[in-house]
């Protein structure tokens, strides 16, 4: 004979188990679908206490790839599109932070890609787009069993180096924040693609 209160201490513990604990044990197990985030106006991607662009119309029938230049500077956190001596652009930016540190020197752009993705930099995703692990590096992580690797979106990529450091669109945080690539608004970025060539010289100074 089962001692008195035996059937309610049962069904409490069932409840406390699967009731309050069931949701998230299945969610450990069978995993949930990240929702993708909504998409940012560029005004939202800059920290506030970065100046905004500037933009000199004037120069807009002057300048174009034939005859301008880049000059980026890391202690300003800025990037100048230039015609001779004259800034057409001047926008803030983010540039590599300590241990990924953007090189110094003179460079030109290499090449030009719209949609650019990261060889090195990314996500881990599964077969039905859920991302398993996020801000992975292909350098020092491994896939897990079922997934792929999806490189970090560096849209209106202008690559400098031989070693993948370019500008492209990204979050600018107000300080050097990157792995080595300098970023760029992403209502500013297009404006820079479409002036600049493969050979268009740039250099970043201290």
């Amino acid at each position: 004979m089962r001692p008195a209160g035996y059937t309610q201490t049962l069904l409490a513990i069932l409840f406390c188990t699967f009731g309050v604990f069931g949701h998230h044990a299945s969610a450990q197990l069978f995993g949930t679908r990240t929702p993708a985030p909504a998409m940012k106006r560029p005004g939202d991607l800059i920290h506030r206490g970065q100046a905004p662009a500037k933009i000199d119309k004037g120069l807009e029938s002057t300048i174009n790839p034939d005859n301008s230049h880049v000059i980026v500077s890391l202690s300003k956190q800025r990037v100048y599109l230039m015609v001779g001596e004259q800034v057409y652009i001047d926008t803030p930016c983010s540039t590599g932070k300590r241990g990924h540190e953007t090189p110094r020197g003179d460079f030109h752009v290499r090449e030009k890609d719209p949609d650019h993705r990261s060889s090195i930099y990314g996500d881990f995703v599964d077969r039905g787009g859920r991302v398993v692990r996020s801000g992975v590096s292909t350098q020092i992580d491994s896939a897990p069993s079922g997934t792929h690797y999806v490189g970090a979106s560096m849209k209106w990529f202008c690559r400098l180096t031989d070693t993948g450091v370019g500008m492209h669109v990204g979050i600018l945080p107000g300080y050097a924040a990157s792995h080595g690539c300098v970023r760029l608004p992403s209502d500013i970025a297009p404006l820079i693609y479409q002036k600049v060539k493969v050979g268009t010289p740039a250099v970043i100074e201290e």
